[in-house]
């Protein structure tokens, strides 16, 4: 394309043009509504701050790559996380991207920007003790009433199944009665992407499973199709699964704060430490890449080198030496 040659769209372009775009991404990438959501957050807010910086993303091609680096600095000086900095460049480089494949830009200026550095962080983990210890002890804690016990076994059927088969908050709370088949122990999955894949049931998994289906028809909605409901019987969200798994916690006696989450970050670093290979260990988890797997390897290392510096006397900062001879 000339220089000389108009692009097509880039007068009249309105918010419109962002709703266009997520349903692009809802079609052609079968995103889920969360992330499309955040999507459409992340443009309306660069929008705003680009109208104050006079530049309209109405006309798109005005938009340079020093624009969007000052977007990121705004986000800095307001104190937004890292995480969230690189998620929202993320969202302005898939919508420049789309716009370069529609012709109403000729380059993807936000693809020139780098993401800001992050900070290692690791996500907390419980260790095998700690497991045992949230799995068990609530179900040997008295309840007051036989609503409480219901409720009691399907918090208990939600972080056996976290744990025992690795699954993201979201997969398991997505989960409907008909894909859990208790008979060959498997859960029918519906992961990142619209990828489907079969969930291994631990044993325990499948007992606690068991109760909680027993318990359940006693607190459902009418026509709830939902595996995990609420209190009021329709499904169960995230904000009262992260709820559950705290209060597990404090009856288990952990002084720990762990998400739902972590769960799943504990079951991968307990595989990856009892010998799972990474390639086993991707499918079970649902990761796309190996490379999204991997990290745990590094995270089990981390761990290792920890307890040799606490344990070994000739390691780094020891005061103790080994003896000469043994």
């Amino acid at each position: 394309m000339s220089k000389s040659t108009e692009l097509p769209g880039a007068s009249g372009m309105d918010e419109s043009q962002i709703s266009a775009f997520l349903t692009w991404l809802d079609i052609q990438k079968g995103l889920s509504r969360a992330t499309l959501e955040a999507y459409g957050r992340d443009l309306r807010q660069l929008a705003e701050f680009l109208a104050d910086q006079d530049v309209n993303l109405e006309k798109p091609e005005t938009v340079q790559r020093r624009h969007i680096q000052a977007f990121l600095a705004y986000l800095y000086r307001e104190g937004g996380a890292k995480s969230s900095m690189a998620r929202k460049l993320a969202a302005v480089r898939s919508f420049f991207r789309y716009l370069l494949r529609m012709g109403y830009v000729r380059e993807n200026v936000a693809a020139q920007v780098r993401n800001p550095r992050q900070d290692k962080r690791h996500p907390s983990i419980l260790n095998v003790d700690e497991v045992y210890a949230l799995l068990d002890e609530p179900g040997k804690a008295a309840v007051p009433d036989a609503r409480r016990h219901r409720l009691r076994c399907r918090d208990i059927a939600l972080v056996e199944l976290l744990y025992g088969s690795g699954l993201r908050i979201s997969e398991a709370l997505r989960l409907n009665i008909d894909d859990v088949q208790l008979a060959s122990g498997v859960l029918r999955v519906m992961g990142k992407g619209s990828r489907e894949r079969l969930a291994p049931l631990s044993d325990t998994s499948r007992g606690a499973l068991g109760r909680w289906l027993e318990e359940r028809p006693h607190l459902i909605a009418p026509g709830e199709l939902a595996l995990f409901v609420g209190a009021r019987g329709a499904r169960l969200n995230r904000r009262e699964a992260g709820r559950i798994v705290k209060e597990l916690c404090c009856v288990a006696g952990l002084n720990v704060n762990i998400s739902p989450h972590s769960l799943r970050h504990s079951f991968a670093t307990h595989m990856l430490s009892a010998g799972a290979d990474l390639r086993s260990l991707q499918e079970l988890l649902g990761h796309k890449r190996l490379t999204t797997t991997q990290r745990y390897t590094q995270l089990s290392m981390d761990h290792l080198v920890r307890v040799y510096d606490q344990a070994h006397p000739r390691a780094t900062g020891k005061e103790g030496r080994a003896p000469d001879d043994t």
